[in-house]
């Protein structure tokens, strides 16, 4: 890992399922569905925008339960039912004026690929598959929903107190 890639890093843009939850899907007897989140994640979240950079959510599903999680969180930046990550995460990049080099993504699985090749600093949580751990820049040592997210954030913002 290279600690110069690191430090210039200014947005982290994240996959849900699989990075933000364990991938597990719970549904209702009415069909509605369910995720659980890291509290971990979302103290990391915070502190990171707080520290007055930007968070983003690119996600493949559209679920309500996601949506509240960001408000909850005051991500500003939330696009799902995404099939082209990539073109998102360009679009993105044009719209905060931010070259791709400042920017981090962190995923799992085949759709998150193309924003992994593009982004500055690609990062893959413990359960990814090979071929998103074979292109990361770092592999978390948690698991996505345990805090996977949350330990990306605590390795950048400890580069950018230098």
């Amino acid at each position: 890992m290279n600690k110069l890639q690191t430090k210039q890093i200014r947005m982290i843009l994240s996959d849900v399922d699989g990075v933000l939850t364990d991938g597990t899907l719970y549904y209702d007897h009415s069909g509605n569905i369910g995720k659980g989140f890291s509290t971990l994640d979302g103290y990391g979240i915070s502190a990171w925008l707080k520290s007055g950079f930007e968070f983003g959510i690119v996600t493949g599903r559209d679920d309500p339960c996601v949506a509240c999680r960001a408000k909850d969180l005051h991500i500003g930046i939330y696009h799902a039912g995404i099939t082209d990550k990539r073109t998102t995460v360009e679009n993105i990049a044009k719209e905060f004026g931010l070259p791709l080099e400042q920017m981090a993504f962190i995923g799992d699985d085949l759709p998150d690929l193309p924003a992994l090749q593009i982004c500055g600093f690609a990062a893959a949580v413990s359960n990814a598959t090979e071929a998103v751990k074979q292109i990361a820049d770092y592999i978390t040592v948690r698991s996505g929903g345990t805090g996977a997210v949350r330990e990306l954030i605590d390795l950048l913002l400890l580069q950018c107190e230098r």
